[in-house]
């Protein structure tokens, strides 16, 4: 309407002008004799359509702001409108709000109110019962077990039985055949850490002049040389692989006779080479008895340390060949994946031949593992099997197992006598902690521990939970190989002599 009105505008203001200059340019190029009406009637019929023009522009123009009028009037109407409707909705909003907060000042102090009606009941039943609310909860505790301890007997004892019932049978049969797998025919082998030699002359030589060669015997292979003993030479060293190294070279010292600095050096250097290239064999030769290839070199030759190394008098390949297939063997019987548990038992104590870094030897074989790429399910393997975290997976828990049974087994391992007696001592204190105790022994070497209690004091009942209480603390306590069976013997006897 505005473009309309515009163009208007542009052509009354055109004609205006326009208009008398070309009526005077027509009169002046027209011929006098064609001219059919004069110039004064010309300009005064230009004039009238000039007035209609500018009346229909003023009709326009009008009829515009007419309609703009209106546009702005709705405009302004629903703006007007809508701000009603806010308005109305932050009314709503408000009163909503004011109700909410009138509502949790009300439920703040019924809160309240029941909190002290609380407090003034529980202090009128303390002042009643003349207990506190730790001792009240105590002596109810006491009386529903002293009501139900025949119940849990009884249920301790059915579990037991439909355990033993369930599982003794199959679990014979998987252990026996997977034991039968784990058969080895690698013979233990005991690293010697003593050398004989033929006459004390050779001392001298060995320690040489101001004791120069003994020096550089010792700096060079990193372990202690004893030679206090008569006829023999002790070499002691935390890493069994040096004191390998240092036994061998000394042998060839000893055969060769040239004892100085320089041929003790050449000789070291030698049977370094060999032993580390003997590690490496045995490395590659475990893990293909056991079914493994393409390990990372640099964890096969940490696996060959194990023809070195010991645990409790158990060699370590060993006891991971036995390990390996005991849990190879238990995995197919159970239906868990036997590759995971050949991987998990045969690196589960990687840890322990990583002489140079602090740590247990389970964090130093995750930490490696995980260096090398290996499965996560593999690594728990290793992270779990002496129970430091939780199981996660069938696979980890037969890892457990396997390492277990293989530790455990008669005549696998000895033990520091200090320690076995400690742990017997351990096992009869558990026991005769317990009221009711009058004494309590360990047997056959700490696997079985027999409590003998007092008939008047214990009754059936009591005695079996007393067994369990025991076994629950000797879990949580004592750190033992295999198993340990308690035996709580409750015997009344009468006797009477007759004269």
């Amino acid at each position: 309407m505005f473009d309309v009105l515009k163009t208007l505008s542009g052509l009354i203001k055109a004609k205006q002008p326009k208009t008398a200059t070309t009526q005077v340019k027509v009169v002046s190029s027209v011929p006098k004799p064609q001219q059919k009406q004069p110039a004064p009637q010309v300009q005064a019929q230009a004039q009238a359509t000039i007035a209609m023009a500018q009346a229909q522009a003023r009709e326009v123009l009008v009829e515009a702001k007419d309609q703009a009028f209106r546009v702005k009037r709705e405009a302004e109407d629903e703006m007007r409108r809508r701000l009603e409707v806010i308005g109305k909705r932050e009314g709503a909003i408000e009163e909503r709000e004011k109700h909410t907060r009138d509502q949790e000042t009300i439920s703040e102090k019924k809160l309240l109110d029941i909190e002290n009606v609380k407090r003034e009941l529980t202090e009128r039943l303390e002042k009643i019962s003349r207990l506190t609310i730790e001792e009240a909860k105590t002596q109810m505790l006491t009386e529903v077990q002293e009501k139900m301890k025949g119940v849990i007997a009884k249920e301790i004892k059915d579990a037991q039985i439909r355990a033993e019932e369930e599982a003794e049978v199959k679990a014979r049969e998987i252990l026996v055949d997977a034991m039968r797998h784990g058969a080895t025919e690698y013979v233990a082998e005991y690293t010697v850490s003593v050398i004989k030699i033929p006459d004390e002359d050779m001392k001298g030589r060995i320690i040489g002049k101001e004791g120069r060669n003994i020096r550089a015997f010792e700096t060079a292979t990193g372990v202690d040389v004893d030679l206090d003993e008569e006829g023999v030479i002790r070499l002691s060293c935390f890493d069994p692989v040096r004191r390998e190294i240092a036994r061998v070279a000394l042998e060839r010292l000893l055969k060769d006779g040239r004892v100085q600095p320089g041929r003790i050096e050449e000789i070291i250097e030698q049977v370094k080479k060999e032993v580390e290239r003997i590690m490496f064999e045995e490395g590659q030769k475990l893990c293909h008895s056991v079914g493994v290839y393409n390990l990372p070199s640099p964890i096969v030759a940490l696996l060959g340390r194990f023809k070195y190394r010991f645990s409790y008098g158990q060699n370590m390949i060993a006891h991971t060949l036995e390990e390996t297939k005991i849990g190879i063997a238990l995995a197919k019987e159970v239906g868990a994946d036997a590759n995971i548990v050949r991987l998990g038992c045969l690196l589960h104590d990687i840890g322990k031949v990583i002489m140079d870094k602090e740590g247990s030897h389970v964090e130093l074989g995750v930490e490696l593992l995980k260096k090398y790429g290996l499965p996560k399910a593999v690594i728990d393997c290793v992270a779990q099997h002496h129970e430091d975290t939780q199981f996660t997976s069938a696979e980890s828990m037969l890892t457990y197992i396997a390492d277990a049974i293989s530790g455990s087994r008669p005549g696998a391992r000895y033990e520091n006598y200090d320690e076995y007696i400690k742990r017997l001592k351990d096992l009869e204190e558990i026991a005769k902690a317990n009221t009711g105790v009058k004494e309590a022994f360990a047997f056959q070497a700490g696997r079985e521990l027999r409590v003998a209690v007092d008939p008047g004091l214990v009754d059936d009942a009591t005695a079996t939970i007393i067994a369990q209480k025991i076994k629950e603390e000797i879990e949580q306590k004592v750190t033992f190989p295999g198993q340990i069976k308690v035996t709580v013997v409750r015997e009344l006897r009468a006797i009477e002599v007759a004269k």
